[in-house]
């Protein structure tokens, strides 16, 4: 007889349902019984309220994974914002100079670079296709303990229940109790930096584009949300981050306003404002045996490329598919080399993107006025370079592909 094998996901946000969706969906389906398990109370869109403070860059490569497994098209379909344009410039020069990067979606017979989309909308999508499945959604489920045994994972729930994991996957965020409780370290490099968060509505349209501006105390970027308005992501300083939240609506419209160099000319508050911190981590390990780690409980990255979501997308799709095979080979998916093969595939691609979203923050945030001029400099070089500039948006567009 076939055995099945239990895996038990941590984590119902996108990164958890995704890798639920795939291999509920996937042709190994039948050896495995899922299930999903979060503290939260289960996630619900809305369509008739506001636009969710929170919202994702998702990538051409990530919302093809999302469209594999039935959930991209009731996403798109509810509302998301395509973009077709990117403009990032230095704090210190002109918004349309020669040294501003530019990237348009014709230039690469594309028709959009990636859409911003509400994490709650696509969360909502991805359990409307598992409610379609045999996975076990267990929400307002918090956890007690987890507990290594002979065979896997023993996870106790705080109501006194417990549920036996062959593979125990943690998608359960940057401040994971599955790693904790496996004592996997973690590498964290703090940021100083505080990321302010709102909606705003500009006077001019945003014409599908998004923006960020390097300013010498972070990044400010402006992504193009689907009723007209721009949803700001500020990376700053504490400091900032504080008056921000404690500004008037007037007050923080004239503060973003002349953040953003009025590119979009004036800005006005239209919506919530928050604030989280800013840390880059890494785990040490992706992997134990019959243990793994996806999305932000392996790494976080700064979020000035927008590609947090499109990482945590890639692993779920990694993992599903080495799962997949070792199931069909009659290996057992929760074995160490079989998850060492997910986790080749995906951490020097993590910590690539990590240092290289950490360097670019410490290099536009370098006060040195050679520094600035170099930086430049090599904007402009990269903006002619059509090697370097295909380079860059082939792995944009495809950084979440199967």
């Amino acid at each position: 007889m076939k055995r099945r094998y239990d895996i038990v996901v941590v984590g119902g946000g996108m990164t958890g349902l995704t890798v639920a969706s795939l291999l509920a969906q996937g042709r190994s389906a039948d050896a495995l019984k899922l299930t999903v398990v979060d503290a939260a109370p289960r996630p619900r869109f809305d369509p008739d309220e506001d636009i969710a403070l929170r919202v994702s860059a998702i990538a051409t490569g990530s919302a093809d994974i999302l469209d594999s497994i039935g959930a991209w098209q009731m996403v798109v379909s509810a509302r998301a914002c395509p973009y077709e344009h990117m403009r990032v410039w230095d704090g210190a020069d002109d918004p349309d100079g020669p040294s501003t990067l530019k990237f348009d979606a014709d230039e690469f017979a594309v028709a959009q670079l990636g859409f911003i989309v509400e994490n709650l909308l696509i969360q909502d999508a991805l359990l409307k296709v598992l409610d379609r499945t045999d996975v076990n959604l267990r929400f307002d489920t918090p956890i007690a303990a987890i507990v290594r045994t002979e065979s896997g994972h023993c996870v106790q729930l705080e109501d006194g229940r417990e549920m036996d994991a062959d593979l125990l996957v943690g998608a359960d965020g940057a401040r994971s109790l599955v790693r904790e409780s496996a004592g996997i370290e973690v590498t964290r490099r703090p940021y100083a930096q505080t990321a302010f968060v709102t909606h705003l509505r500009p006077r001019e349209q945003h014409g599908a584009t998004a923006r960020q501006r390097f300013l010498s105390d972070g990044p400010l970027g402006m992504l193009p949300l689907a009723d007209g308005r721009i949803s700001v992501v500020w990376s700053t300083t504490d400091v900032n981050a504080r008056r921000a939240m404690a500004a008037s609506d007037e007050e923080l419209g004239s503060m973003l306003t002349e953040a953003s160099d009025e590119v979009l000319g004036e800005l006005s508050v239209a919506g919530p404002r928050g604030t989280f911190p800013l840390c880059a981590q890494h785990a040490r390990n992706y992997v134990l045996p019959r243990l793994a780690l996806i999305g932000d409980a392996a790494h976080a990255v700064h979020p000035l490329a927008g590609q947090g979501a499109n990482l945590g997308l890639a692993d779920a799709s990694t993992l599903s598919r080495v799962v997949e095979e070792a199931i069909r080979k009659g290996e057992h998916p929760g074995d160490r080399p079989v998850l060492r093969r997910y986790e080749r595939a995906r951490k020097g691609a993590n910590a690539t993107m990590l240092h290289l979203m950490t360097g670019l923050n410490q290099l536009f945030a370098a006060g040195s006025p050679t520094i600035g001029e170099l930086r430049r400099a090599g904007m402009r070089l990269f903006n002619v370079s059509g090697p370097l500039r295909e380079r860059a948006v082939k792995v944009a567009l495809g950084a979440g592909r199967r």
